[in-house]
């Protein structure tokens, strides 16, 4: 831990995510951190129960440009990192263009990255968004895995965050951004179809996955994929994201966003699901992986797939998605400004090498593990499996002859 701190940066909402993403930079001992709200509150409070870090909390509405352009003249910053609504990324990404600081965001929203990636032409600062888990952390596995292929044939992505102990029909709870939940099931997806970016209909192309003896479904949502599609066209055969689920529950939500047309009313279904669906922290992220093509002339199949569960960190009870998300702008963010000139304008998740994130101080969050080790699918029939051995694993297995 650095004595002195060595950078400044601001850590846009005070929500779950960005009060992690706070308190991980501001107690590592390298960084200032100026954590800005729109709540007179939130800021202040995350600040006050991290009494002995480097973490300043400020009032600001940052969906306006003029008052985010002046407080970044007021305190600057080398970066600015954030965590509110996908709808305030785009302004945030504008003012940061003007006041060339290094920009990193969450987002899942495809339009959003779009306009972010418009924004970082020519810009001497780093633009990098989809820094969370889905898009995010599996872009950088699937694309280190890729790398191990000499022909990729087939690739998919599946990723849910969900409760443990689910008791209602839906058979789920709200883990995180119900707005970018119904994004994620309203929206346009994308994939490889022959080797071209191909266009879904969200909430299609039902499967199932049996992952330690648990039966989940899997479905096409939008945006989790992030840029992998579009860095691999041409080159990988076939390609999809989807959200894994409980069974029946792609069935329920059909009926909302289509039968009823709820998905053309996004704000009663907002509505609908905060006022029924409860909030949980006793969540489980699950990630799978799996790659197919040729190796040495042999057709081979490598598949990964591990449940991440809550724990203690930076003093406090965090949920995996919270972990997970965290992990991955932090990690981002790390590497980014130990790298002084060697990320500019517009950067994808996959050109951030697997083994950099492990390394780093704050990717290592997916690494962490007990002393005894074992195989993902040994623990999980014995019922105990290990929380954020993610990439450990993943690395080991792909290393491996």
């Amino acid at each position: 831990m650095s004595a002195t701190p060595q950078h400044r940066v601001l850590v846009l909402g005070g929500g779950k995510i960005g009060s992690l993403i706070a308190a991980l930079l501001a107690e590592s001992g390298s960084y200032h951190v100026d954590l800005a709200d729109l709540s007179p509150t939130a800021a202040a409070d995350i600040a006050a129960a991290h009494p002995r870090a480097a973490l300043r909390p400020h009032v600001l509405d940052a969906a306006n440009p003029e008052a985010l352009d002046s407080h970044l003249r007021a305190h600057p910053v080398e970066a600015v990192l954030c965590a509110l609504p996908f709808r305030c990324n785009r302004t945030v990404a504008q003012v940061c263009r003007r006041r060339e600081v290094h920009y990193f965001d969450l987002t899942e929203d495809v339009e959003t990255t779009r306009h972010v990636l418009e924004i970082a032409s020519g810009a001497p600062t780093a633009f990098v968004p989809q820094c969370g888990l889905a898009p995010g952390m599996i872009s950088i596995v699937a694309s280190d895995l890729l790398s191990r292929f000499d022909e990729v044939h087939d690739v998919k992505l599946r990723v849910g965050a969900l409760p443990q102990h689910p008791s209602n029909a839906l058979k789920y709870a709200l883990t995180w951004s119900t707005d970018g939940l119904i994004n994620e099931y309203g929206n346009t997806c994308y994939g490889l179809v022959a080797g071209k970016i191909t266009p879904f209909a969200p909430l299609e192309g039902l499967e199932t996955l049996q992952l330690d003896g648990q039966l989940y479904e899997a479905f096409h949502t939008s945006g989790g994929i992030g840029t992998l599609a579009e860095t691999h066209a041409g080159r990988v055969r076939s390609m999809s994201y989807k959200t894994l689920r409980y069974p029946g529950h792609c069935a329920q939500i059909q009926l909302l966003m289509n039968d009823l047309r709820l998905n053309e009313d996004r704000d009663t279904l907002k509505r609908i699901l905060e006022r029924a669906v409860p909030r949980t922290e006793q969540d489980v992220v699950l990630f799978y992986v799996s790659v197919t093509g040729t190796k040495r002339g042999q057709l081979t199949e490598e598949t990964f797939a591990r449940k991440l569960y809550p724990r203690r960190v930076a003093g406090h009870p965090r949920t995996a998605i919270q972990l997970t998300t965290a992990a991955g702008i932090t990690a981002a963010l790390d590497l980014v400004l130990s790298s002084p000139g060697r990320f500019r304008g517009f950067v994808r998740q996959e050109q951030l090498r697997l083994p950099d994130v492990l390394e780093n101080r704050f990717g290592s969050l997916y690494s962490q593990s007990a002393s005894t080790r074992s195989s993902p699918i040994r623990a999980g029939l014995h019922g105990a499996i290990e929380p954020l051995r993610l990439v450990t694993d993943l690395l080991e297995a792909v290393q491996d002859p």
